[in-house]
């Protein structure tokens, strides 16, 4: 992800838009893209500041207000799959996709392997081997 535009080239195009110049001159005269300027003035004028907003950085998980629930859920039925859990939640209020789920369990250490516990189905397995083709008879 590239980095944002610096806080001076942002004051000056903030400072040529509040001088009387029309945003988009004004990014055609610092050579940036008139959207740019046209939400760097907005958000000057909301804020009152020039500063790019913070990059990355992680956010909190969705269902981490949850966390109790889930776990206590899934231990209660082990065989759930995700859709049931984001229809559940989804019962209570909580919006949340399969990702979002998938996810959640995903960092307990949760998964959904096939295993007896959840009586899945085996891996498929080879049939019996078709038998020789017949010789094809002569005609009589």
């Amino acid at each position: 992800m590239p980095k944002p535009y610096s806080a001076d080239l942002r004051g000056r195009v903030i400072a040529a838009a509040e001088a009387g110049e029309s945003c988009r001159s004004a990014a055609a005269r610092f050579e940036v893209s008139a959207s740019a300027a046209i939400k760097w003035v907005q958000r000057a004028r909301r804020t009152g500041s020039v500063e790019a907003r913070p990059m990355g950085g992680r956010r909190p998980f969705a269902l981490a207000a949850h966390r109790e629930w889930v776990l206590a859920r899934v231990a209660e039925k082990p065989d759930l799959t995700l859709r049931a859990i984001v229809l559940e939640l989804a019962d209570q209020g909580v919006k949340v996709g399969d990702t979002a789920v998938w996810n959640f369990l995903r960092r307990e250490g949760i998964s959904f392997k096939k295993n007896t516990a959840r009586g899945r189905a085996g891996p498929a397995r080879r049939g019996p081997q078709a038998g020789a083709v017949e010789a094809a008879s002569a005609p009589d």
